[in-house]
C-alpha cells in the first residue's frame, strides 16, 4: 500500500483535489482509499449506530450496499490503515505526519514556507501562477495523478534506525529527493513476514531476527527438519 498526503490551509482546494485525484487514479486502474483528519468531533447521522457508540468502543454497521466501522478514541494513521485494502491512500490533513510524501495546496504564496517540511512532491491550487498544478485543469490532474502513482509511499513509523537514519522522517525526505528508495526501509523488507488476519504486522529488524532465529532454533532440533520455506499458521 502506498500513500500521499494532501495538506493546506482552509479553502485551499484540498477536498476538491482529493476527489479529482481519486477519480483519475481509479480510472487508471488503482483501488483508492481516502483518510481525512477532522479537527473536532465527527458528526454522524442521528441513528441507532450513532447511539451505540456512547456505550462501547467499537461499533459496526453492515448493509447490502456498504459497511461502516466506528472506533472510539483517538487513533493513529497506522491503526486505521490496518482496515484498508487498496493500492493508494489519499490522506487529507495530518500536516505533522512524517512518513509519506505530500502535495501542498496553496492559496497564498507566503503559505509555502509554513507548510513545506521536505516531504512535498508538488504544489496545487486554483491560482496557476503560484503552484505547480492547477486543480481546475484536467490535464494537470492527469499529470499529478501520474506523479502520485510514481512517488507515493508509506513508511511504518517504527524509527528503528536500521536504514541509517535516526527516524523514518529522515529516510522519507531522502526518498522524496530521489536519493533513496522504499527498499532502503529494512522494516518493510524483513527477514520474516508475520500477518495477523491477513494484514502485515510491521517488525523492526531486531524483532524480525529474534522471531526468525527463535523459530529456526526450535525447528532445527526436530527430527526430519530440512531447510526451505517455512510457514507457521496459528488460528
Amino acid at each position: 500500500m502506498k500513500a500521499v498526503g494532501v495538506i493546506g490551509y482552509k479553502k485551499s482546494g484540498k477536498t476538491t483535489l482529493i476527489i479529482r485525484l481519486a477519480q483519475e487514479l481509479s480510472s487508471m486502474g488503482y483501488s483508492v482509499a481516502i483518510l481525512k483528519h477532522v479537527p473536532g468531533n465527527i458528526d454522524f447521522q442521528d441513528s441507532d449506530t450513532s447511539k451505540f457508540r456512547s456505550f462501547v468502543p467499537f461499533v459496526s454497521a453492515i448493509s447490502p450496499g456498504e459497511s461502516e466501522i466506528i472506533l472510539k478514541g483517538k487513533k493513529h494513521i497506522g491503526d486505521i490503515l490496518k482496515y484498508v485494502d487498496c493500492d493508494i491512500v489519499l490522506i487529507e490533513g495530518f500536516k505533522k505526519e512524517k512518513t509519506f510524501p505530500k502535495i501542498v495546496c496553496i492559496k497564498e504564496e507566503e503559505n509555502k514556507n509554513k507548510l513545506f517540511d521536505g516531504l512535498e512532491i508538488a504544489t496545487a491550487g486554483f491560482d496557476k501562477d503560484i503552484v505547480d498544478f492547477d486543480i481546475s485543469n484536467d490535464d494537470h490532474i492527469k499529470k499529478l495523478a501520474a506523479l502520485v502513482s510514481e512517488k507515493s509511499f508509506k513508511l511504518p513509523n517504527l524509527n528503528c534506525g536500521h536504514c541509517g537514519y535516526e527516524t523514518c522522517f529522515g529516510l522519507a525526505k531522502e526518498i522524496v529527493k530521489g536519493k533513496k528508495t522504499i527498499s532502503n526501509c529494512v522494516s518493510l523488507n524483513p527477514s520474516i513476514s508475520i500477518k495477523v488476519d491477513g494484514v502485515e504486522f510491521p517488525l523492526n529488524p531486531f524483532m524480525s531476527n529474534l522471531f526468525k532465529n527463535s523459530f529456526l532454533a526450535m525447528l532445527s532440533s526436530l527430527k526430519g527438519f530440512k531447510k526451505g520455506r517455512i510457514e507457521i499458521e496459528i488460528p
